[in-house]
């Protein structure tokens, strides 16, 4: 039996295009003499649509696209939509052959962890669905209902399983539609998973999944026919793809994973993803000559093109000769045109008088009125161009509020919200040690931006580490109290540092999630990245 996994990038709420889309990539499985074509969970609207659900007459829609998908496919079809089961919509599959829809299955395990929260929306279904087709039987599950969240949160969330409901109708094959978000590491549990699933109905798994980014959800597709033994067969990464996959072929060749390369091509991902589907082609970086931004411009290029990159240099007397010769450097390296430069000096000296005559600015009032000139002056940009802002805070940074609202956070999107400082600095090494590979010409990081001491620049020989412990350390406590949950005391311990300076910064981390609520989108990229799935207070105080 031969199987196209319909591996496609929806835009989430473009039923009509999404429709389009999975048309003619039906027609494209059928060309190459699929049995069966799958698409992900969810096609039909993209996923998540989070509350379009709610929204009036979204859901019947998506009930009539699958309806005219079913009159326009001739190929036999698994495809993901939303359904109305009475008053509650559910996350269903439609099975569609010779014109009409012939079954329906509804996701029976609604996931609520993490970014996830499906039972806000959904009712979840009761039943397994088997289909009957070339000779086969073939079990239908959508995503949580073969994961079971062991690939995210361990093992013991579900009481059903669904694979178990197969292997006991005697199935030998599954197809799985998934909208699985990418996270660094998560693909080696979800592995195990898939040949375990095979094992137990000693038979092949056909996972079909998403890809392309939505909001702060980066999916990488990496769809992929698995039996006991292993994978046997998979789908390109973070690239839309129609293959056939045929139950019982002989394994092929599967990229091996990079986790330095998965990371960069899931925030090209996000950026090209985020802009496109907002209705964006162009990016504004701020270039200031330090690691951040070079590798912000950097993923920027490689999403959009050099062309539609802008970058722009705002000195202040404070700045150094450096960050303008490496800002240029950084700009050259891509290919990018000339930086604008936009000196900020008057109007800092102007806005410092003006409002000094009212309030004096010393310190960090005056270093933040610097940052905000800058963010202003990056928004104004965006105005009168159309271009989006694109921010170049890192995770050490927002984590501890080492950022300045409405200055360096201005922006539509945080690329490396999700990277500590120390992963940038090894993201920016592997860009140009494997520049080729990246698809750039050559290495796009100038060495100065790499080597020298980061500095925001905002007083007479500032250094990140005057107001900041070593960014090892730093990282290491924000690994330690974000990703891990883990209290000060436990943090001190583990990693040998004095309890009271982890908890003067586990406090800060707390008290920074204001500003975090206000900054442009975090691609997630690790278990507890920050956005929809780590939701704290802001106004709280722990005793």
């Amino acid at each position: 039996m031969r199987i196209a996994p319909l591996q496609l990038d929806p835009v989430v709420g473009d039923v009509q295009g999404n429709l389009a889309r999975i048309v003619e990539a039906a027609r494209t499985a059928a060309g190459l003499g699929a049995d069966l074509a799958v698409t992900g969970e969810l096609a039909i609207c993209g996923y998540p649509p989070r509350d379009l659900i709610e929204r009036e007459g979204f859901v019947e829609r998506c009930e009539q696209a699958v309806a005219e998908l079913a009159g326009r496919c001739a190929l036999p079809l698994l495809v993901g939509a939303p359904r109305r089961v009475g008053r509650r919509a559910r996350n269903a599959v439609a099975f569609l052959r010779g014109g009409r829809i012939e079954a329906w299955y509804d996701k029976r395990l609604l996931p609520t962890y993490d970014v996830f929260d499906e039972w806000r929306h959904f009712e979840p279904g009761a039943a397994p669905l088997v289909i009957e087709l070339a000779g086969r039987r073939l079990g239908v599950l959508v995503c949580e209902d073969l994961w079971r969240a062991d690939d995210a949160v361990g093992p013991g969330r579900y009481a059903c399983d669904p694979v178990a409901d197969c292997a006991a109708l005697g199935v030998r094959a599954i197809v799985a539609l998934s909208a699985s978000p990418f996270r660094l590491g998560k693909h080696e549990r979800q592995d195990g998973i898939l040949q375990a699933a095979a094992a137990r109905i000693r038979g092949s798994v056909v996972s079909v999944n998403q890809v392309g980014a939505n909001d702060d959800l980066v999916f990488d597709g990496a769809s992929a026919l698995v039996d006991a033994s292993g994978t046997i067969a998979q789908l390109p990464r973070f690239e839309e793809s129609v293959d056939v996959l045929e139950l019982g072929m002989p394994p092929r060749t599967v990229e091996p994973r990079d986790a330095q390369h998965d990371t960069f091509r899931a925030l090209v991902a996000s950026i090209g993803g985020y802009l496109r589907k907002t209705g964006h082609s162009r990016a504004i970086v701020g270039l200031s000559g330090g690691i951040d931004s070079a590798v912000v411009a950097a993923l920027c290029v490689r999403a959009l093109g050099a062309a539609n990159v802008r970058g722009v240099m705002m000195p202040s007397r404070f700045s150094s000769d450096h960050s303008l010769s490496d800002a240029r450097a950084s700009a050259a390296a891509l290919g990018m045109p000339e930086p604008d430069l936009l000196p900020i000096a008057d109007a800092h000296a102007l806005l410092a008088r003006t409002i000094g005559a009212a309030q004096p600015l010393e310190g960090l009032a005056d270093e933040n009125l610097q940052s905000r000139l800058r963010g202003l002056t990056l928004m104004a940009l965006s105005n009168a161009s159309g271009a989006m802002v694109v921010s170049t805070g890192n995770k050490s940074e927002l984590a501890v509020g080492y950022a300045t609202l409405y200055g360096d956070m201005c922006g539509g999107i945080a690329p490396i919200g999700d990277l500590t400082k120390g992963q940038v600095y090894a993201l920016a090494r592997w860009m140009n040690d494997h520049h080729v590979r990246a698809g750039f010409d050559r290495p796009p990081v100038p060495e100065g931006s790499i080597t020298k001491p980061p500095s925001a620049e905002l007083r007479p020989d500032q250094r990140d580490q005057d107001t900041l412990p070593p960014y090892d350390e730093l990282d290491a406590i924000v690994h330690g109290f974000v990703d891990l949950e883990q209290s000060p005391s436990t943090i001190s311990r583990r990693i040998g540092l004095d309890e009271a300076m982890v908890r003067r910064w586990c406090l800060a981390i707390d008290r920074a999630q204001y500003k975090r609520e206000q900054a442009g989108v975090v691609p997630k990229l690790t278990a507890r990245a920050f956005g929809p799935g780590r939701r704290l207070p802001l106004a709280m105080r722990e005793s």
